[in-house]
């Protein structure tokens, strides 16, 4: 591990943290997610895997979730790696008219954007 990663985290950190969520790499998974909102309010983080601000938003965020007591708020929580689906993104943004920012996390609720925020703005607080 290198010096930069001991004090930023690695790539191995941001692996570990990510199997709490649901990821989107397809429009077929987009659609998914979009249909579950109908049940249930979801959110989409869109995480910019090279960004030191969106890693810092994402760790912070799963830390809120780990300390959260709605445990079952993770079955609703939906990733986007925008580096390697940006075509996803563009759809998202095009489809919801919520202009793209990175980090960025949308709630969805019924097929309708309720609630986004970006970077600092980001809380789970949002679809609890």
């Amino acid at each position: 591990m290198s010096f930069f990663d001991k004090i930023f985290g690695g790539k191995n950190d941001e692996l570990e943290e990510k199997h709490q969520w649901n990821s989107i790499e397809s429009e077929e998974d987009l659609m998914k997610a979009i249909d579950n909102s109908y049940r249930h309010k979801i959110g989409i983080f869109k995480h910019s895997t090279s960004c030191f601000i969106s890693k810092t938003v994402l760790r912070n965020f799963e830390k809120k979730i780990k300390q959260s007591e709605n445990k079952e708020v993770v079955e609703y929580l939906y990733y986007l790696d925008l580096l390697a689906f940006r075509p996803i993104s563009n759809k998202i943004a095009e489809d919801f008219g919520v202009r793209h920012e990175s980090p960025q996390f949308l709630v969805i609720e019924n097929g309708v954007v309720v609630n986004h925020a970006s970077h600092n703005n980001i809380s789970l607080s949002q679809i609890l």
